[in-house]
């Protein structure tokens, strides 16, 4: 298997340099992610294809820069499948005849089987795709090297799902991660731990800042990242958010009204 990267020309301030769509090629043509439809992603996946037509394209969540291009891609390719796991209603957004992924479940890709990984915590809807025989994964927003993941406090994001979701893929111990953003990471096993205790290292520093007095999500996100540009805060907000209510799920904190406290024995 010898994916080819395909850029989807969608720099920005959430996406950094932009995303990367993956084409699969062989007896089942298959583009792992849709873009956003621009007019210079689109043709160079024709170009790609050359006299083959797209057999499908697997969405690894309903973000809109991995995702609004389907529309698009529907229109010049009619008989492609769109596949993903569903996520109501947010999928209605991009009316293409979406059919649904399982977890675990094997799609033929190419000339090979992928496995559908359930991996939650950036979205509810997010997979991973494996492929066993190169031990290589295909792992949408699940990580990004030499950057963090976003885990939208407000959106449906889950820290706990999240590390669980490392924990998964770190298990199948993968030999490479084709991502949505940045470079193949060739080292997943040593990105996947250091992920994992960025995460942990977070929850520590807001558990500090609530012992130091501060309750508001919005306090805390000022203490924890100090040296942040103002325009990123709201997202820093978010991603102490989702660690917030983690804690609460666990109880360690409670919430009253807008503010947080650690729960005393």
């Amino acid at each position: 298997m010898k994916p080819i990267p395909i850029h989807a020309r969608n720099p920005g301030p959430m996406t950094g340099d932009g995303n990367w769509t993956w084409l699969i090629p062989g007896r089942v043509p298959t583009l792992v992610d849709a873009g956003t439809g621009d007019a210079g992603h689109l043709a160079e996946v024709s170009d790609a294809l050359g006299e083959r037509t797209m057999a499908q394209v697997l969405v690894t969540h309903a973000h809109v820069d991995h995702v609004s291009g389907a529309v698009p891609m529907a229109a010049l390719q009619p008989t492609a499948r769109f596949a993903k796991m569903p996520w109501l209603p947010r999928d209605e957004r991009w009316p293409v005849a979406w059919q649904p992924i399982a977890d675990e479940e094997h799609i033929e890709a190419g000339d090979t089987t992928l496995v559908a990984i359930h991996t939650p915590g950036h979205a509810p809807d997010h997979l991973c795709f494996w492929h066993e025989e190169t031990r290589s994964v295909f792992c949408g927003d699940l990580a990004i090297k030499g950057s963090t993941v976003w885990i939208p406090g407000t959106d449906d994001g889950d820290v706990g799902a999240y590390l669980a979701s490392l924990e998964r893929v770190l298990a199948l111990e993968p030999a490479r991660l084709y991502p949505a953003h940045g470079p193949v990471m060739d080292d997943p096993q040593r990105v996947l731990r250091d992920y994992i205790e960025h995460r942990r290292r977070r929850e520590a520093q807001v558990l500090e800042a609530l012992e130091q007095g501060d309750s508001s999500a919005e306090q805390l996100t000022a203490r924890i990242y100090r040296a942040l540009q103002p325009a990123l805060m709201t997202l820093a907000q978010q991603g102490v958010v989702a660690h917030l209510r983690k804690l609460e799920r666990e109880g360690r904190v409670r919430r009253e009204g807008e503010a947080w406290n650690i729960m005393k024995p």
